[in-house]
Formats: C-alpha cells, sequence, structure tokens
C-alpha cells in the first residue's frame, strides 16, 4: 500500500471523529452516560478533574488498539487510524480544555474570527445545564451562524 492511502485514511479518520465525537457527545454523553457528562456542566465538586474526563479514556484506548492491531501485523492501515484518532483528540483537548475552559492558562488573547466562532457555539453549548435541549455538540466544525455575530 501506497504512503498517499495511508495519508488519506488519516485525513478521513480524523474529520470522521468530528462526526463521531458529535454523535457521542449528542446521544451519549447526553444520553445513558450523563450521569459522567454532567459534571462538565454543573461543576459539582472542587477536583481539577471531571467525571467527563473517562471519555478521554475511551478514545485513548480504541486509538491505542488500533496501533496494535498495526504493530501485530492485523490492520496495515491501524497506524493510519490510530494516529487520526489520536491527532483529533490531541485537537480536542488544545481547542476544548485549553482554549475554552483554560484548564491551562494558555491561547487566552485568540481572537480571530474562527476562535470567536468556536467560543459562542461552546457556549450555546453550556448555556443548558441540564441533558436535554443541547445544541453544537461538535468541537471544531462551527456552525455559520456563530461567524456572523
Amino acid at each position: 500500500m501506497t504512503i498517499w492511502i495511508h495519508i488519506l485514511v488519516f485525513f478521513l479518520t480524523f474529520s470522521m471523529m468530528e462526526f463521531l465525537a458529535w454523535f457521542t457527545h449528542k446521544y451519549v454523553m447526553h444520553g445513558f452516560l450523563w450521569n459522567l457528562h454532567s459534571d462538565h456542566h454543573k461543576k459539582d465538586h472542587d477536583s481539577w478533574f471531571e467525571r467527563n474526563d473517562t471519555f478521554f479514556i475511551f478514545y485513548a484506548v480504541v486509538s491505542i488498539s488500533f496501533f496494535l492491531l498495526w504493530k501485530y501485523k492485523i490492520l496495515e492501515l491501524g497506524l493510519a487510524i490510530g494516529i487520526g484518532i489520536f491527532a483529533y483528540g490531541l485537537a480536542y483537548f488544545f481547542v476544548h480544555d485549553i482554549f475554552i475552559h483554560q484548564r491551562f492558562k494558555l491561547f487566552r488573547n485568540a481572537n480571530n474570527l474562527y476562535a470567536k466562532a468556536v467560543r459562542r457555539a461552546h457556549k450555546m453549548h453550556h448555556k443548558h445545564t441540564g441533558k436535554e435541549h443541547g445544541e453544537c455538540f461538535g468541537m471544531l466544525v462551527v456552525p455559520w451562524k456563530y461567524f456572523k455575530k
């Protein structure tokens, strides 16, 4: 298999993760696993860690599983898929945990059009402290209306 196939699979995986994150956020986190996600919307503890951080562990295990499938020659594209999942997780961490929620005090002055739209969309998501009536469940792809304000 050529390197270009691996690169294509990496980008496809990264892109598909936005949809998978949206789907998981809307139907799992705001659904049957709300008990793990709820402390992200309404902080009910003093810890720096949230029960919501459990979802990072889940995606890390999925990513590592693809690395292992590649390592043991079960799935040749496992490395490209594993790196795609990892790269999305890293992007999500930087955008969501560092940039938006400031869990680390970095990127505080980012003020370009995209940064403002991401902040607006996420603010609308957190407007609702319960599991119902939410909006903007994705992270990197922001609805156009948040660019217009």
